[in-house]
C-alpha cells in the first residue's frame, strides 16, 4: 500500500511540475517561441517575420482599458526611437482582430496589436492570468534579439514607464553586441 502511495505521489509531483513548465514564462537567454497570429490588418503574422530586427513582443490584459491604452501610447510615441535601434513593436493580447482595429484606429496605433482568442501565444509564453472569472494575457515583455533568443523579460510590467525602460534595456544590449 505504501508502495502505491509513493507511486501516486510521485506520479502527481511529476505531472503537476509538468503543467507548471507548460506555463512558465520562458527564461532570458532561451530561444523565442514561435508564432503565428492574425494582426489588426487581418494578416497572418509570425515571429519569423521579423528575423534580424529586435522584437518588442508584450502581452496586455485587454483592448481600450485605461492601464493598456497608457502602455500602447507609450510604445507609439516612442516608435521612432525603436526604428532607429531596429527594433519592432508588436502586442498581444485574448481581443478578437476586430477588437484591435477599434483600438488602434481610436488611440493612433501603428504597430502590429495580435490576436489571441484561443491563447495559443499567450499559453507558450506563459502569460494568461484570471481577472475575476475572465482570462487575459498578463502584463508582460519580451526582447527578443535578431536571432531569436529572449534577451530580457518583464513580468508583472508598469504601464507608466515601461516603454522608457524597454529603450534603456536594448540601448545596454546592443552596446554589449557591438
Amino acid at each position: 500500500m505504501k508502495t502505491l502511495l509513493f507511486g501516486m505521489t510521485a506520479l502527481m509531483l511529476v505531472a503537476g511540475a509538468a503543467l507548471y513548465a507548460a506555463d512558465a514564462v520562458p527564461a532570458e537567454g532561451t530561444k523565442a517561441p514561435g508564432f503565428t497570429l492574425k494582426s489588426q490588418e487581418g494578416k497572418d503574422v509570425s515571429l519569423n517575420d521579423f528575423k534580424g530586427k529586435w522584437v518588442v513582443l508584450y502581452f496586455y490584459p485587454k483592448d481600450m482599458t485605461p492601464g493598456c491604452t497608457i502602455e500602447a501610447h507609450n510604445f507609439q510615441r516612442d516608435q521612432p526611437e525603436f526604428d532607429k535601434k531596429n527594433a519592432v513593436i508588436v502586442g498581444v493580447s485574448l481581443d478578437t482582430v476586430d477588437s484591435h482595429v477599434q483600438f488602434c484606429t481610436k488611440e493612433n496605433l501603428t504597430f502590429k496589436l495580435l490576436s489571441d482568442p484561443e491563447h495559443v501565444v499567450t499559453d507558450k509564453y506563459g502569460c494568461l492570468s484570471a481577472f475575476g472569472k475572465m482570462q487575459v494575457a498578463a502584463r508582460n515583455t519580451f526582447l527578443i534579439d535578431p536571432k531569436g533568443v529572449i534577451r530580457k523579460v518583464y513580468v508583472k510590467v508598469d504601464p507608466n514607464p515601461h516603454s522608457k525602460e524597454v529603450l534603456a534595456a536594448l540601448d545596454e544590449l546592443q552596446k554589449k553586441s557591438d
